[in-house]
């Protein structure tokens, strides 16, 4: 069986995937055809299915388990699999096939526990440390994406990755600037990202909660900051919210340390996703 990292062009294929995403479409002449994202643990690629669509449209649903035969080929830049034949399997669990993390998880979350003890304000450590202790959003950071399916870090454990790699960057970036305050620093940066523990859901394409479909990652991320939080004291409350609320925004940052995390998180982004050149 071929796995998704196998694959080269001009090759065959014959695996089985989950359907992460599935979309019937038509062509300009009005032909219509599949359009999936297949996925295994190994990572993703794009699929068409342009012959037989309505047979095999029939033989599965996005979120199945399916064994699929098919040629590789390579389309703006990219592999794209040309689907011959696709059915589903019945005694594969589609949940096992998504993308998985490629470190070992418990060493990063041996890291994130270091990072987190660095945090020596007392108020800004009591929250990142109840938050932290919530065994379902640790066991989240193990399950779900920085940034959904399609996005850096889109396998299952890529929220801990990113988190890690994010906290490493921002401590890094605070012992070159003593002028940054670093425990404001690493405090947002631990949690910039947990919203989606609230937003994603573990398994094929990691599917949207309801409010994560109605609220995102950010609004979510600030409402649990602010149920642990209530003991803070105001301003540092107010700051590390701020930091948290603008991580995609860098027009919007007000501080420095806000700052150091938009372009903390940018850099973990891109290094994780931009193509090496040759």
């Amino acid at each position: 069986m071929t796995t998704i990292a196998e694959l080269e062009a001009e090759n065959t294929v014959d695996g089985v995937f989950g359907v992460a995403r599935k979309r019937r479409l038509t062509t300009r002449a009005g032909a219509p055809y599949l359009a999936l994202e297949l996925v295994d643990p190994s990572g993703s690629v794009e699929a068409r299915v342009w012959s037989d669509v309505d047979l095999l449209d029939r033989r599965f649903a996005e979120g199945d388990a399916v064994r699929v035969l098919g040629r590789v080929e390579r389309f703006g830049g990219k592999l794209q699999v040309q689907v011959r034949d696709v059915e589903t399997v019945e005694d594969a669990d589609p949940a096992a096939l998504a993308p998985a993390l490629r470190r070992d998880a418990d060493e990063l979350d041996g890291f994130l526990e270091f990072l987190a003890g660095e945090v020596a304000h007392t108020g800004l450590a009591g929250v990142v440390s109840s938050i932290l202790a919530d065994a379902t959003v640790r066991t989240a950071m193990r399950r779900l994406p920085a940034a959904g399916a399609d996005g850096h870090h889109g396998y299952a454990g890529g929220l801990l990755e990113h988190t890690v790699g994010v906290t490493t960057l921002c401590r890094e970036t605070a012992q070159l600037h003593p002028r940054l305050r670093a425990d404001l620093l690493l405090a947002a940066a631990l949690l910039h990202d947990l919203g989606r523990t609230r937003e994603l859901e573990p398994g094929l394409g990691f599917p949207r909660t309801e409010e994560g479909r109605l609220l995102g990652h950010v609004h979510l991320g600030l409402r649990l900051i602010e149920e642990h939080s209530t003991s803070l004291e105001p301003a540092a409350r107010a700051e590390l919210l701020h930091a948290v609320a603008v991580h995609h925004d860098r027009q919007a940052a007000r501080t420095a340390e806000a700052a150091v995390l938009y372009h903390a998180n940018q850099l973990d982004a891109q290094a994780a996703t931009k193509p090496v050149g040759d």
